[in-house]
Formats: structure tokens, C-alpha cells, sequence
């Protein structure tokens, strides 16, 4: 197995944290501000964590979007956690994704995060 990205970011990386999880800049950004909440515990599933893992994680998704506020002030998000290949998860390490979307960032944002199957987001 090869190395997991988020296990070894260093704490000068995460401009948030608690006691379970922090949150960083993704790598890969979809949009400005497109922030990762990431379980400090090295575990693939959402479904897989603890109640304090997941008020942890909640807890820092509340902050970070008032942080992404002050930076970058976005008019909506979309929020999102892929569990499975099957639903496009890379890295084996729960991680959700917390990205801001500006008006005008694709024509038409109806169905959000529909979209993951594209002939299914519009209704």
C-alpha cells in the first residue's frame, strides 16, 4: 500500500484543528476555498468513525465555513464525502469535502450534488 496523504500532514499544514480531526486546503481544488475535513484516525468510512470522531468532524465543517467565508466569500457550498470506489473515493482515508461555489461558476448549478451522476442531475 502506498503512503496515505493525509496521515502524514504536518500540523503546520492545518490551519484548523481540534482534538480528532483538522481541516487543510485540498490539493486538487475544484473551486477557491475548497477545504478537506479530515479525521485525525487513519479510517476509510464515514461509517466506520465514533461519535466524537463525527461531532469532531462537524464541529470543524461549522468553523471551516465561516473561515472560507472571511477568505474567500462564496454564495453557496456544496458538501460532500465519497464512501466506496463505487462512489469515486481515491484516498482510503474518510476526508469530507467542503467547496464553495460562486455565482456564475457553471451555468447551471441545479441538482448540486446530483451531479456525481450527470444524467440524473437535472429534474
Amino acid at each position: 500500500m502506498t503512503a496515505c496523504p493525509f496521515c502524514d500532514v504536518a500540523v503546520a499544514e492545518q490551519p484548523l484543528r481540534n482534538g480528532l480531526a483538522f481541516a487543510i486546503y485540498d490539493r486538487f481544488p475544484v473551486a477557491p476555498g475548497h477545504t478537506l475535513i479530515i479525521p485525525d484516525r487513519h479510517v476509510a468510512s464515514y461509517f466506520e468513525i465514533t461519535a466524537d470522531e463525527r461531532l469532531a468532524l462537524w464541529s470543524l465543517v461549522e468553523e471551516a465555513k465561516l473561515w472560507i467565508d472571511r477568505e474567500f466569500r462564496p454564495d453557496g457550498y456544496n458538501i460532500g464525502i465519497n464512501v466506496g470506489a463505487a462512489a469515486g473515493q481515491t484516498v482510503p482515508h474518510l476526508h469530507i469535502h467542503l467547496i464553495p461555489r460562486y455565482a456564475g461558476d457553471m451555468n447551471d448549478p441545479r441538482g448540486g450534488v446530483r451531479g456525481v451522476i450527470p444524467d440524473r442531475q437535472k429534474y
